[in-house]
């Protein structure tokens, strides 16, 4: 008897040590005082490091500083982007990635999502003196070039959509930049943000904007699956963000109150 109330201990004991080994991220987070949060910092209006100010604005990085409030723990920034994001998130580079990541079928495959709290349509960016694409009817025709980044979901989402234009993807953001100024490309496909830093920061992009919803997508936070508690607290602080004003109030700042989702 009393050698199998040893054994039931001991496996009492090692079923304790196998949960404690599966604390939650969040519990680990409260113990480093430290949540590290994933950023992609050239995303305008999310996540951008201004290059004259060198200070980093958006709403995501602003968002991240209040989750870091809410947690009462510090914060760290990590550098990410789209093509590296899931192995960013798989590897623990970051415990979350808050870069308004657009909810896809493919990545869901690989990374949770929280519930989203902008939603944008996809965009042209074109030249001002392009004679091709004067309109949205205009880009898929023979003889256009759409350019798309690697990485983005852009790329499936074209790939599926045009029947006429040709495809180039590029690997990296100001690439597909320089294609469509050097009229290698005609137009090259982003999102409401990008499209607004392209009217703000340059002077030959012209905005192409669909005359209906072209391919709306949900833009949410990303973690690891496996992890309840802590996913469950970041859709709290989602919730509350939403309800106490500091969404809007942030959309407001960074420009982004027309794809805002505020319910």
């Amino acid at each position: 008897m009393k050698k199998l109330f040893k054994i039931n201990i001991l496996f009492i004991l090692l079923f304790t040590n196998f949960l404690y080994a599966k604390d939650s991220r969040l519990d680990l987070i409260k113990a480093n005082n430290e949540i590290r949060v994933c950023i992609w910092p050239q995303y305008y209006g999310i996540s951008y490091i201004d290059i004259r100010t060198q200070k980093l604005e958006g709403i995501d990085s602003d968002l991240a500083i209040e989750l870091a409030k809410d947690l009462n723990v510090n914060l760290k920034l990590v550098k990410s982007s789209f093509p590296t994001l899931i192995d960013d998130i798989s590897s623990n580079k970051c415990d979350i990635a808050m870069f308004a990541i657009g909810n896809t079928e493919k990545r869901r495959e690989k990374i949770r999502f929280t519930t989203p709290h902008l939603e944008s349509d996809i965009y042209a960016v074109t030249t001002k003196t392009n004679k091709k694409v004067k309109t949205w009817d205009d880009i898929d025709k023979k003889g256009v070039v759409v350019a798309v980044a690697k990485g983005t979901y852009h790329e499936p989402i074209m790939k599926e959509k045009l029947k006429n234009a040709k495809l180039v993807v590029i690997k990296g953001f100001k690439q597909r930049e320089d294609e469509v100024r050097a009229g290698r490309a005609d137009v090259f496909m982003t999102d409401y943000p990008y499209g607004k830093k392209m009217l703000a920061k340059t002077d030959w992009a012209k905005l192409i904007i669909p005359k209906n919803s072209y391919y709306l997508t949900p833009y949410a936070w990303t973690m690891k699956y496996g992890d309840d508690k802590f996913y469950n607290r970041v859709e709290k602080f989602i919730k509350d963000i939403k309800t106490d004003g500091r969404l809007k109030k942030l959309a407001k700042r960074n420009g982004l109150l027309p794809i805002v989702k505020l319910k």
